[in-house]
């Protein structure tokens, strides 16, 4: 039900009526390469994607509560996040 495209996220990419969870991954300000899970609300892995060179990731998801969890060397992080049907919920992630 999840897809994920790696690299950096383009806003003119996003198709109308997909619902869509993208952010970056920082540190000190700065982006970070790593990876980005995405796990459903019961805590079970769905999906994982690489970041772009500038920390973006972006995942295609069924409406609902998720979790995105970054990877970076070093360090990891969690962010909590409503998806709601068609729309573009935007995540930051300071690690």
């Amino acid at each position: 039900m999840c897809g994920a495209k790696a690299g950096g996220p383009d806003a003119s990419t996003i198709k109308p009526g997909e619902t869509t969870i993208q952010g970056q991954v920082t540190r000190d300000g700065e982006p970070v390469t790593g990876y980005v899970r995405l796990l459903d609300s019961t805590g079970e892995f769905t999906a994982e994607v690489p970041t772009s060179a500038t920390g973006q990731f972006r995942f295609y998801a069924a409406e609902g509560t998720w979790t995105v969890r970054a990877l970076i060397p070093g360090a990891t992080a969690d962010r909590t996040v409503v998806a709601q049907p068609g729309g573009l919920a935007e995540v930051a992630i300071a690690v």
